[in-house]
């Protein structure tokens, strides 16, 4: 039996490329089975609707998640899931009957938050921990059910943050190897490691370019974009180093899912 197994897997991984189609919603179930079979990896983004700034689009997280996912199924294989628009975020309170959350409240654990606590513009996405927790499991015991074994889910920084807490959990629940993209990058090559500053504002510079309204930002350097953080978007972001970073990351995800996928044949010898 393990003999059989193994060849299966072998027959299933010997192609982990395939330039076609790659998002989920768009495959017809016989292209489905046939991706899957050759690259059982789903890619899951993990978006928001919130506030990026006064020149980033309020779905910057899942917008760059997407975009990146989409550009490594076609390098290395697998499935895109549709990208999620609401997830969990810290300093969640209520106060005088509002509730804020995220950067609402980026002066308590950030200097960079120079304003007061206020509900940012647009920001319409936020879940209690513990209904995200149900969500992505019933997600993952989905993507189990239909074949996968690999997921990487990566976008909004406390969502990402939760799949890398989880992973073994994932593991023993739903035998899925579940990743986010962060970890072994190089410099400021990161993918998504600031709020709205120069490393997503290069990222979406790139992806979307037609989206990014620099001209919004104070043209005074000394004053600080309000809910933003990381190094500023008017001195370091460009189209080229958004490029850069996704370039760097294709290429180290896909040498991560290249190994995952030896140690799954390695598994199946067994």
């Amino acid at each position: 039996m393990k003999i059989i197994q193994f060849i299966i897997l072998v027959i299933m991984f010997t192609s982990c490329t395939n330039p076609g189609k790659v998002l989920y919603q768009e495959l017809t179930p016989d292209e489905f089975s046939t991706r899957l079979a050759e690259c059982p990896v789903a890619y899951l983004p993990l978006g928001t609707l919130e506030w990026h700034g006064d020149h980033l689009p309020l779905g910057s997280d899942g917008m760059q998640s997407l975009g990146v996912f989409k550009i490594l199924a076609q390098e290395a294989g697998g499935i895109v899931m549709p990208m999620l628009f609401i997830g969990p975020d810290g300093y969640d309170t209520i106060i005088n009957g509002r509730e804020y959350y995220g950067m609402d409240c980026a002066s308590l654990f950030s200097e960079q938050g120079n304003y007061e606590i206020q509900q940012l513009p647009g920001s319409a996405y936020w879940v209690p921990d513990s209904t995200f927790d149900i969500m992505m499991n019933g997600i993952m015991k989905q993507l189990s059910r239909a074949g996968f074994k690999i997921v990487i889910a990566h976008g909004h920084g406390p969502s990402t943050n939760y799949i890398g807490a989880n992973a073994q959990i994932f593991r023993e629940k739903y035998d899925l190897t579940v990743m986010n993209c962060w970890g072994n990058d190089k410099d400021d090559l990161c993918l998504m490691c600031d709020h709205a500053g120069a490393n997503e504002t290069s990222i979406m510079m790139y992806l979307h370019p037609d989206l990014v309204h620099m001209e919004k930002l104070p043209a005074d350097t000394s004053v600080w974009p309000k809910g933003m953080l990381g190094k500023d978007p008017r001195i370091h972001a460009s189209s080229k180093h958004g490029k850069d970073i996704i370039d760097f990351e294709v290429k180290k995800m896909q040498a991560i899912i290249e190994k995952e996928l030896e140690k799954l044949k390695l598994l199946a010898r067994i």
